[in-house]
């Protein structure tokens, strides 16, 4: 399992992680708790219970670097470039705009 600390203007929203049954995003408690908490995304809205899904949510997605630029990600981190969560670890850690993607290494890997 790989698992990413999703960040919204630098406060812990949530949780993305990616197992045999595919990815899952689950906000935070305490996000959620918070005044005036907001969702990442239009299609990830506010809820307790996780989102699922069997491929990477299109909104991780569209973080992903296109072109030359993640040409260079792929050359330079040996990285699949089918394997899109290694990708939107690798590349979103600062991304444009309020949201950004924190790898949380395990002690399998």
């Amino acid at each position: 399992m790989r698992k990413a600390e999703i960040k919204f203007n630098e406060r812990t929203a949530g949780w993305l992680t990616e197992d045999e049954n595919g990815y899952h995003f689950q906000y935070d408690d305490k996000y959620l708790k918070s005044q005036k908490p907001e969702s990442i995304s239009l299609t990830l809205l506010l809820q307790e219970k996780s989102h699922d899904s069997k491929t990477l949510f299109p909104f991780f997605d569209g973080l992903i670097p296109e072109g030359w630029l993640l040409d260079i990600a792929e050359r330079n981190w040996k990285l699949n470039p089918r394997d899109r969560m290694s990708l939107l670890m690798a590349c979103c850690k600062d991304c444009i705009g309020a949201v950004s993607i924190h790898p949380i290494i395990t002690e399998q890997e």
